[in-house]
């Protein structure tokens, strides 16, 4: 028996509905506050370096300081960037965690629009704190990864589809062009910005789909969702592609190198495949392998099983769709439901294919409570025994559920500062050589500003992979006239000591330096002299 399709809640919220999303944003804000500063591998490693990299010119003189992620689309991180560069650190977190704490916004939306309970109010503003809540959410709020800003982007795509499910399907064409333009708008966005976003633009294209609505309607969607998803996505990122292409050969630069071929670099795809799963059965099986152990989906902790109870739910729940069995009474419309499930089935297969980094599918994590939700609520069971089993099934997640808090400083002000800086006699006639695999692209903008770094060793380059870029490289290096130094990690001495001989240096140990910065340290910073000729 198939339910009667309901008109879609008002969009209009109540003042008490507005102020909780109002104190869930200030809320998430002074929590962020309270956690510090982000010192994450990545922060240190490109989020502070890539913006002052494009901002200052310097793509020209600076070669693979932050490894692969120095020809990272810069956009992203520039406001950031700028905010914390010239206001507190307070102020320029405390934005920052507003801005991910708006997530809850679209999250209450869907929910307020398909949930069908006597109290929906009170069950909205409680999935959207679980959405709110996951142990990865909760570990990101404050950090610089921005798979919780950028879900801001698509969920608000999302909540449009689900919110005027009844004007995309009825209304007048012009209409539906303009809602699905403005989300598939916002969805390409977040793709411009972070290419890892594209398996939500996939999934929202089967959210479009799945809408009910005449031919006409469903042409306009795909349509208008289209164009302006491509538009958003040019938008952000068309620039950056022409200026890598120009550069290096490869608008994508360095990844999927095995097509482009750049001679800058290796013939090689330098994407991270570690947690892909392989086999029909690892694949299937994915989200409940990563909702039990965290490891073989992303190297960031977490415990939390929501995905995973939220992807049998809909096992269970498309079981009984396809059977007819579902409830005569769903706790979720069927008509806001349909694009739910549509944009998360995709996006979890296109994710699993491409990607598998459970960190880029945050989005997911968010709209689990509300899968979960809709799910039971279509099972054919007593309403009740459904109740029941909801609460039960979200206690568990609870329960079950485990964040990590790690690489965090306490504020402070300048956002990022070299302790002590090293000493350099003339940073006119200077180049600084870094070496080994640690992150030290933060450190850049505190240094002189006219000194070249050159990574001539990490993770993209080393110092006889044969790449064009490394013989760049070791051209500048040798026709060099003035004093050279080096950079590195001091954990990382013995591989420091063979990437410089293998440029004919050797270290000047008696003249190092150490130094500490305000977020992590120390560092090793020392003068080099030419090996002499003919010396092993």
């Amino acid at each position: 028996m198939s339910s009667p399709a309901l008109p879609a809640r008002p969009v209009r919220l109540a003042p008490n509905e507005w102020l909780f999303l109002g104190a869930v944003m200030l809320g998430i804000a002074l929590f962020v506050l309270w956690m510090g500063k982000d010192t994450s591998w990545d922060f240190r490693n490109y989020h502070w370096y890539i913006p002052y990299q494009f901002l200052t010119g310097r793509m020209n003189l600076d070669l693979a300081v932050a490894h692969q992620a120095s020809y990272y689309n810069p956009f992203l991180d520039i406001p950031f960037y700028l905010l914390a560069s010239h206001t507190p650190s307070w102020f320029s977190l405390g934005v920052m965690g507003l801005v991910q704490g708006a997530n809850c916004i679209p999250i209450y939306f869907i929910a307020r629009s398909g949930l069908r309970m006597e109290e929906n109010v009170l069950a909205s503003a409680a999935l959207t704190l679980m959405g709110m809540t996951g142990a990865l959410t909760l570990s990101l709020y404050g950090t610089t990864y921005y798979d919780n800003v950028m879900s801001v982007f698509v969920l608000t795509g999302l909540a449009i589809l689900v919110v005027q499910r009844d004007a995309l399907a009825n209304g007048s064409l012009i209409r539906t062009a303009f809602l699905a333009g403005l989300a598939g708008f916002l969805v390409g966005s977040s793709v411009g910005l972070k290419l890892p976003e594209a398996p939500f633009a996939l999934g929202f294209a089967a959210a479009l789909v799945a809408l009910r609505g005449d031919f006409k309607h469903q042409a306009v969607r795909i349509a208008a969702g289209g164009i302006a998803g491509l538009i958003g996505v040019l938008l952000f990122s068309a620039y950056w592609w022409e200026a890598m292409d120009k550069l290096t050969g490869n608008p994508l630069f360095p990844y999927f190198n095995e097509y482009f071929k750049s001679p800058l670099a290796l013939a090689s795809p330098y994407r991270d495949m570690r947690f892909l799963p392989h086999g029909i059965f690892n694949i299937v099986t994915f989200p409940i392998q990563f909702s039990l152990n965290w490891a073989v989906a992303d190297d960031l902790g977490f415990e939390d099983t929501r995905v995973g109870v939220a992807y049998l739910a809909s096992i269970a729940a498309g079981i009984a769709w396809l059977t007819r069995r579902r409830a005569a009474d769903p706790l979720f419309d069927t008509e806001a439901a349909r694009p739910l499930f549509a944009f998360a089935a995709v996006t979890l297969i296109s994710w699993t294919l491409f990607f598998a980094i459970y960190r880029y599918i945050l989005s997911l994590e968010m709209l689990a409570p509300i899968l979960i939700v809709a799910a039971v609520g279509f099972l054919p069971l007593p309403r009740r025994v459904r109740y029941i089993s909801i609460v039960a099934l979200l206690f568990a997640v609870l329960l079950t559920s485990h964040a990590t808090y790690n690489d965090r400083m306490p504020l402070g002000d300048p956002y990022v500062q070299i302790v002590t800086p090293p000493k350099i006699e003339r940073p006119k006639d200077s180049i600084i050589l870094m070496t080994g695999l640690a992150p030290m692209g933060y450190i850049a903008p505190s240094l002189p500003h006219q000194i070249p770094l050159l990574r001539i060793d990490g993770w993209m380059l080393q110092p006889q992979d044969g790449t064009k870029l490394t013989a760049r490289m070791r051209k500048q290096v040798d026709d060099f006239k003035g004093d050279i130094y080096s950079l590195s990690d001091p954990d990382e001495i013995e591989r420091t000591h063979d990437a410089l001989l293998a440029y004919g240096f050797i270290i000047d140990w008696l003249k190092c330096q150490h130094f500490d910065t305000n977020l992590a340290g120390p560092y090793l910073f020392c003068p080099l002299t030419r090996k002499p000729p003919n010396t092993p």
